[in-house]
């Protein structure tokens, strides 16, 4: 970085005029300041200043010089300042997928809380329902409610099971039944990241059973399929959060009592680090503690 504090001491003095004031600024001599300078005039073989007992100025290759290599070492400086508050729990920048749903109903509390006490945090947030590729994109965490994590290239931290369960229109067909056997591709509204079709596996702790869905309709939206069901399109498997609402008005209700699919798992993912960068450590521990809050809204 020998070259870098050259180039900055030499644009500090393009700037100033004046040595020794960039001496103070710099916690420097001003015979360090003159040495540098004098050395980047030997490297480049071109006279940058034009100096007088009464001051200093730029003569035309020193203002040419100055323009061209402005925006690099600026650029140089915020790349230094990026790593350097990468490594502070306090300070520095997070780029954060969440699921639509949560990213609007929870995420922005607790984003505010984590601010407070570190107000020189920032964040930048994606929603999307979809598996992102956060290496590829470029994201320092997720937060995901899918199925048990089986990549083995991220780093997965599970924070709460999220539980599912199956409902319906009331007064549909679909109140009435009493064994998924009775339920038919067409009756099942498959959530699907990709809008495909999906496998039910339900259990009533004795046996268990597959099920085909979303032959008739899939989509990658838990709201679009609560909405759906409510309507009477069919059976919907869905977490609380997507029909809690749903539920407490009376449009959909419970069906199928006794038949349970897995859950869900509320999750943080990270792209394979050997060791959380500070600052992603820090938010993942506040974002644990204040999950319990809305575990309501999650069953």
């Amino acid at each position: 970085m020998n070259d870098y504090k050259a180039l900055k001491t030499f644009l500090l003095a393009a700037e100033k005029r004046n040595f020794a004031q960039v001496a103070r600024e710099l916690d420097m001599t001003p015979a360090a300041v003159t040495r540098a300078i004098a050395a980047l005039e030997d490297d480049l073989g071109v006279q940058l200043f034009v100096r007088t007992t009464r001051q200093v100025s730029l003569t035309t290759d020193g203002a040419v010089f100055a323009a061209q290599i402005q925006p690099a070492v600026e650029a140089l400086e915020n790349a230094r300042k990026d790593v350097r508050n990468a490594h502070k729990a306090d300070e520095g920048r997070l780029r954060i997928s969440a699921p639509t749903w949560f990213g609007k109903a929870v995420l922005p509390p607790i984003l505010s809380g984590f601010r407070e006490l570190y107000p020189k945090m920032g964040f930048e947030i994606s929603l999307s329902d979809g598996l992102v590729n956060i290496v590829d994109d470029d994201y320092d965490l997720a937060i995901r409610i899918s199925s048990a994590p089986s990549d083995k290239f991220t780093i997965w931290r599970k924070i709460r099971i999220v539980p599912r369960i199956l409902v319906a229109a009331p007064g549909s067909r679909f109140t009435e039944m009493e064994h998924p056997s009775q339920l038919t591709p067409d009756d099942c509204l498959a959530y699907s990241g990709e809008s495909r079709r999906e496998n039910w596996v339900l259990s009533d702790g004795a046996s268990t059973i597959t099920v085909a869905a979303g032959r008739a309709f899939s989509a990658n939206s838990g709201e679009v399929l609560a909405d759906m069901a409510a309507n009477g399109a069919g059976v919907a498997m869905l977490p609380g959060f997507n029909i809690a609402e749903h539920l407490q008005t009376g449009r959909l209700v419970h069906v199928l009592r006794g038949w349970s699919p897995p859950d869900l798992w509320l999750t943080l993912y990270y792209p394979p680090y050997q060791a959380l960068p500070p600052r992603i450590a820090s938010f993942s521990r506040f974002f644990e503690e204040q999950v319990p809050a809305f575990m309501v809204m999650l069953d």
